[in-house]
């Protein structure tokens, strides 16, 4: 009786512990978070690293999923030191000021497996918009990688100011791996 009580409770403990989320830590290693704009109609953009935060996520319950991420704001890198200083000053990113860009998701839903629906709150300098888009979840490396794209307007959030060469609208590409805690 005893053997049978400690079996049924294992059991019960081992499928409750699958019925939540895990929680992941979102790392560089792995990572990538590009921009693409266009300016005097041409392609530009660059990467941000420093991703950090906290990733609670199954799967097979996207709804009870959290991403609260930040990225260095002043990790910004165009592979041109000169636009790069440029680009962290007042009119931009003001690093100095906001040297963080946040991103926490709202609600998550599946679409189709390993396909999810999220929306979510992005903060850059202060002001926050919300956005969704699609993203993929693939399992890999005791981790996952979760992929995705969403277009922002720079002139929402206060970035390039009132420049005419610089479009308003441009992409942001994440590619993010997180690991389990």
């Amino acid at each position: 009786m005893k053997f049978k009580c400690i079996i049924v409770s294992s059991l019960f403990i081992l499928l409750l512990s699958k019925s939540y989320s895990q929680n992941f830590l979102p790392v560089d290693e792995g990572s990538s978070i590009k921009f693409s704009i266009k300016n005097f109609g041409f392609s530009a953009g660059g990467t941000f690293t420093g991703v950090k935060g906290n990733i609670k996520f199954d799967a097979a319950n996207a709804g009870d999923a959290k991403f609260d991420v930040s990225i260095n704001a002043t990790s910004l890198n165009t592979n041109n030191q000169a636009r790069d200083k440029h680009l962290r000053k007042e009119d931009y990113f003001d690093v100095e000021k906001y040297s963080t860009i946040n991103f926490r998701s709202s609600s998550i839903s599946s679409i189709k497996p390993e396909t999810f629906l999220m929306h979510a709150k992005v903060t850059i300098k202060g002001t926050t918009k919300e956005i969704s888009f699609p993203f993929t979840a693939t399992a890999q490396n005791n981790g996952y990688l979760f992929v995705g794209s969403f277009k922002i307007n720079r002139r929402d959030f206060g970035v390039g100011g009132s420049s005419m060469v610089l479009a308003d609208n441009l992409e942001v590409s994440l590619s993010v791996f997180a690991k389990k805690k």
